[in-house]
């Protein structure tokens, strides 16, 4: 007898649908093969299936059984076929008379007929509910994730017994409740917040600038002047995510298998890898491409901390994913693309020793040194770099002041740049883009009107500092910023002048 069932494959951030038929042949030896380019942990399918459905109390025929996964030139990969499989061969079998064609099912078994976990749950909703299916049933403990999806009916299986006595009509597995992105919002609690570090007024300003409009910053410094600091408070005062940009960030952590209890993502990512993350580690890649760090900080924030100390060519792979938002993986299979528009915050001491520069502490750093330092990060990655701050050390007198009552806090900060973000959204909801710095030329000559006054400015400041065509529009985005922040239609003059302050002749770190 032959029966078909529906189920689906993660590629990339996205689901395929694949066909699971099954052929139990009423002659021939007893056997149990799977085709459709499985790999191992496909294959392995055979045991698990086998023992689920005699531990479950069903009857596994000892007859010959032909899995075809369809289409076949699609490799398959991960135990999620498992409950396909097994539904499958229960329906070919006669165990099961409902032809079951308007559903998909997914997960992995265990030997005794439990349903575990699987990774990309939720692309694998999107995909049902695409494909216009009535309802999917997902492992009990991805239900919540998929239940962000709505108008899909979603069943919560806990054992390959339950689905049996659901489907037969016996007992009803009910249904599982919608979730809203509201309900998962409680107040955000954070570890850093601005009221906490002491001076550095104009880098906490600087901050609230790259925040409102997701600029990318470099932070240099001496040891212990607070780079590392203001960097892990940034995501005190980031905007909240947005529905779209939650679903987003959560398939990237699903097929990632980092959702944890998480149904879905509510704060924006905040990544640090360590300098001695390899290309793949932060591009991604694999033999099966997986999202690196780049794609698992998409619409948050990417912080880099001893910035050179990094390979050079690991940081040259930023350049292309900086302009483009997304990262390319090509293999010998295919190519596959996963986002990454995040904000890059970097760290760096102007020397191997740090104190290069420094009035109290002496350098002991060769000039031959502090070149070869210097020149460990390019001059194009440097170019992408919106906000090139100097860091200075915290003044003793600020660094023992009591504690201000009228110190802002992160909260009174973050209220600005969501105000702030709210209206680049609103500017650009016709588009694909949401934050200012996202903006390309065009969309810059579009949305970004330049007052005579300003644009003498800009002259100026091109001529004397030597700027790219890349700054000159790098600078103007970042004005909109601060004009965002003041709730200013155009663009003034004193916006471009502090845009300016922040961007200074780069041949090194």
């Amino acid at each position: 007898m032959l029966a078909k069932i529906y189920s689906s494959a993660v590629v990339g951030l996205g689901a395929v649908p694949i066909e699971v038929e099954i052929a139990i042949a009423s002659q021939g030896l007893p056997s149990f093969t799977i085709v459709g380019l499985p790999d191992k942990a496909v294959e392995e399918a055979r045991e698990r299936v086998r023992s689920a459905i005699k531990n479950s109390g069903a009857d596994f025929p000892a007859k010959k059984i032909t899995i075809n996964l369809a289409p076949a030139d699609l490799p398959k990969e991960g135990a999620s076929f498992d409950l396909p499989i097994a539904i499958g061969i229960l329906v070919a079998s006669g165990q099961i008379i409902n032809p079951l064609t308007d559903a998909l099912f997914i997960g992995e078994l265990s030997l005794d007929g439990r349903v575990r976990h699987v990774n990309g749950i939720l692309s694998q909703t999107i995909l049902a509910k695409e494909k216009k299916l009535k309802r999917i049933f997902v492992p009990k403990v991805n239900a919540k994730e998929a239940s962000i999806i709505q108008n899909i009916d979603i069943f919560p299986v806990t054992t390959i017994l339950e689905l049996f006595h659901h489907i037969t009509g016996t007992k009803l597995i009910p249904l599982e409740k919608p979730t809203k992105l509201n309900d998962q919002c409680s107040k955000e609690e954070f570890e850093f917040d601005m009221a906490d570090i002491k001076g550095q007024e104009r880098a906490k300003r600087a901050s609230e600038i790259a925040a409102a409009g997701f600029h990318n910053m470099l932070l240099k410094g001496e040891p212990g002047a607070g780079k590392t600091l203001l960097a892990r408070t940034l995501p005190s005062i980031l905007p909240s995510l947005t529905l779209d940009e939650a679903i987003e960030t959560t398939k990237i952590y699903s097929i990632s298998g980092m959702l944890g209890n998480d149904s879905i993502i509510t704060k924006r990512p905040f990544r640090s890898p360590h300098h001695t993350t390899s290309h793949i580690g932060l591009i991604g890649g694999g033999t099966h491409p997986k999202p690196g760090e780049i794609s698992l900080a998409h619409r948050g924030v990417l912080f880099l901390d001893e910035f050179p100390e990094f390979p050079r060519h690991v940081l040259e792979a930023l350049r292309q994913p900086l302009e483009d938002g997304h990262v390319t993986i090509s293999r010998a299979h295919g190519r596959i693309t996963f986002p990454s528009k995040f904000m890059l915050v970097a760290a760096s001491n102007p020397c191997p020793c740090g104190f290069y520069m420094s009035a109290p502490n002496k350098c002991t750093c060769s000039a031959s040194t502090i070149m070869r330092y210097q020149k460990r990060v390019s001059g194009p990655l440097l170019d992408r770099i919106d906000i090139h701050l100097d860091v200075p050390s915290v003044k003793v007198e600020k660094l023992t002041a009591r504690e201000l009552e009228n110190q802002e806090t992160s909260e009174k900060i973050r209220k600005r740049v969501q105000k702030a973000y709210s209206l680049q959204v609103r500017r650009f909801y016709k588009s694909a883009i949401t934050a200012n710095s996202e903006m390309t030329t065009r969309d810059v000559k579009k949305f970004c009107p330049i007052s005579n006054e300003c644009l003498q400015i800009l002259r100026m400041a091109v001529s004397k500092l030597n700027l790219s065509a890349r700054s000159y529009y790098r600078i103007i985005k970042l004005s909109q910023t601060i004009a965002d922040l003041e709730d200013s239609k155009n663009i003034q003059p004193h916006h471009v002048t502090e845009a300016l302050q922040y961007r200074s002749v780069q041949t090194g770190i």
